[in-house]
């Protein structure tokens, strides 16, 4: 090689160098299933960001876990060792306790509702109390209403709940709510969940029916009713330090592009949680339909768990809770 072509190749080598140094890269971790919404969603990200970007930032997307549990996770991206996860609301509201004010027992009646408080001043108020814990928020997907398995029994009434191990997610109003009930309930990373119920250590879960589904539950547990006692959110998170150092063409392409993988899950999850209580009955699953009688029941006993969760939260932002979910009609 004549040392003209050795130059060219040296420097086309030390362009290629630079460029790949040039580029931005985010991981994402999640603890949701691949063909859970989250994890499709996720998936839609890095497509529109990479496109948005030209190829200037790279993401990589670890789904089911593959980056450590949920708790790991929320860890990971505080300290920065990972740039973004998603991750289900309740696993942040020991580092940011008031994100437990859209985690109350019966809270909303339907998922536009829920959508319409989180996507609005109170969302905003979160996202501020999140940037104080050195995460900037990217918005919220759907987890969806919460419901309950077991192995012991069908659940008809509130005292078919009393006494049942029940796994949580790590959420004092969620835990005290179960409490209320007559449960003995569990706070355990989702990562243990299924082996603890294959293993009998706990009886039961409560999830949406898109996770009972995508999960696998079904092979460990026989009872299901639809008792929807909790709407739940996925948080969508970067470490604020890093999405600072982005310049701010690079910063509303990730927004823009979230926005748009955001927009697919919602509309996804609702998908598949329709879909998702059919797959568990032929999955051998007992049903039992919750009754307006056995509804009313649940709501009665946990009555409250909402005024004690507001009582140790910051009075302004129940004020603002209060006074939006008043604006909407609730």
């Amino acid at each position: 090689m004549t040392f003209a072509k050795t130059l060219v190749a040296t420097s086309v080598l030390a362009l290629a160098a630079a460029s790949a140094q040039a580029k931005d890269t985010i991981r994402v971790a999640g603890n949701f299933a691949t063909e859970h919404s989250s994890s499709l969603a996720m998936a839609k990200f890095e497509e529109e960001l990479e496109r948005l970007s030209g190829g200037e930032i790279d993401v990589n997307i670890f789904p089911a876990q593959q980056l450590g549990g949920a708790a790991e996770n929320v860890q990971a991206v505080k300290i920065g060792a990972i740039e973004m996860m998603w991750v289900g609301t309740a696993y942040l509201t020991r580092t940011v306790p008031e994100l437990e004010i859209i985690g109350l027992p019966f809270q909303f009646p339907d998922r536009e509702t829920a959508f319409a408080i989180v996507d609005g001043p109170v969302g905003a108020a979160l996202d501020a109390k999140l940037a104080g814990e050195g995460m900037t928020s990217m918005g919220y997907m759907e987890l969806g209403f919460r419901q309950l398995t077991n192995s012991k029994h069908p659940v008809e009434s509130v005292g078919d709940i009393a006494g049942l191990k029940i796994r949580l997610q790590p959420n004092e109003t969620h835990l005290a709510t179960f409490r209320a009930l007559g449960a003995n309930p569990v706070a355990m990373d989702v990562k243990e969940l299924y082996s603890a119920l294959e293993q009998g250590v706990i009886d039961g879960q409560e999830n949406p029916f898109a996770i009972i589904n995508v999960a696998g539950y079904a092979e460990v547990q026989k009872y299901i009713s639809n008792t929807g006692h909790f709407f739940d959110f996925i948080s969508v998170v970067s470490n604020k330090k890093w999405f600072d150092k982005l310049d701010a063409d690079k910063q509303a392409m990730v927004r823009e592009a979230m926005a748009t993988a955001i927009a697919y899950q919602r509309e996804l999850a609702a998908e598949q949680d329709a879909a998702g209580l059919a797959k568990l009955e032929d999955a051998g699953m007992t049903y039992s339909p919750v009754s307006p009688e056995f509804a009313q029941a649940l709501r009665d006993a946990t009555a409250g768990v909402a005024a004690e969760t507001k009582a140790r939260l910051d009075p302004e932002l129940v004020e603002l809770l209060d006074a939006e979910t008043a604006k909407i009609g609730m």
